[in-house]
C-alpha cells in the first residue's frame, strides 16, 4: 500500500513538473513571438511608405515587393480583394525590394508619380503592361513609358523627379529594412508584424482573417 501511494505521488509530481515545464515553454515562446513582432514593427513601419486604406484600420499588411516581379503582380488584386472583404479594417503599406536588374528605376518612376498624386494608378498601369517592359527577369527601362501614357502624368516631370536624392535614400532604407527582416524574395508579407509561416494565397488570407478577428472583437 505504501509503495502504491509513493508511486501515485511520484506520478502526480511528474505530471505537475511536465505541466509547469510546458506552461513555461509556451509562455517563453509567446514572449519571444511578441518581442519579434515588436522588432518587426520598428522595421516595417516607415513614414515614407505608400499606403492604401484608412489610417485607423487595426490590421496592417506590409508587402515587400518588386514592381518587376511577376508574382507581385498576381498577388496585387488578391490583396485588394482581402481589403474589400474587410472594408475599413485593413490597410496596405508597400516597401521596396527591387531585386530584379533595373527594377530600382521603376521604383523611382513610381515615387516620381506619387509627387503628382498618381501613385496607385501608375502601379496598376505598370503591372498591367509588365510583360512589355520586363524581359528574362530584367527591366527594359525605355519600354516603361508607353505603359504610362494613359495615366495622366506629366512624363517630363517624372523623368526629372525620379532622380531626386530623396528617392534614392528611400529605396536604400527599404532595402536595409528588408535585409534586417531577412526578406530575400518577393512578395513578402507581414500582417500586424507577423510573417507568413509559408508562402501562398491561403496563408496570407489566414493571417489577415486572424488579425481582423483578433483586432475587432
Amino acid at each position: 500500500m505504501k509503495q502504491k501511494t509513493l508511486f501515485i505521488l511520484s506520478a502526480v509530481a511528474l505530471l505537475l513538473a511536465f505541466a509547469v515545464g510546458t506552461l513555461f515553454y509556451t509562455s517563453q515562446k509567446q514572449e519571444e513571438t511578441t518581442q519579434a513582432v515588436a522588432v518587426n514593427q520598428a522595421k516595417l513601419v516607415r513614414m515614407h511608405s505608400p499606403t492604401l486604406g484608412p489610417a485607423e484600420a487595426k490590421v496592417l499588411v506590409v508587402e515587400f515587393f518588386d514592381p518587376a516581379c511577376e508574382t507581385c503582380r498576381h498577388f496585387y488584386p488578391f490583396v485588394k480583394e482581402l481589403m474589400a472583404a474587410h472594408p475599413g479594417r485593413v490597410r496596405l503599406a508597400l516597401r521596396y525590394t527591387p531585386f530584379h536588374e533595373g527594377a530600382d528605376q521603376v521604383v523611382k518612376v513610381l515615387e516620381a508619380a506619387r509627387r503628382q498624386g498618381k501613385y496607385w494608378e501608375t502601379l496598376e498601369a505598370l503591372y498591367a503592361a509588365q510583360d512589355t517592359w520586363v524581359s528574362h527577369h530584367r527591366v527594359q527601362p525605355d519600354r516603361i513609358w508607353d505603359a504610362l501614357t494613359g495615366v495622366g502624368l506629366d512624363l517630363d516631370r517624372v523623368r526629372q523627379d525620379m532622380h531626386a536624392p530623396e528617392i534614392a535614400a528611400l529605396i536604400a532604407q527599404d532595402l536595409a529594412d528588408a535585409e534586417a527582416l531577412k526578406v530575400t524574395k518577393t512578395p513578402e508579407f507581414f500582417v500586424n508584424g507577423r510573417p507568413m509561416p509559408s508562402f501562398g494565397y491561403e496563408q496570407l488570407q489566414t493571417l489577415v482573417e486572424e488579425a481582423v478577428a483578433g483586432s475587432y472583437r
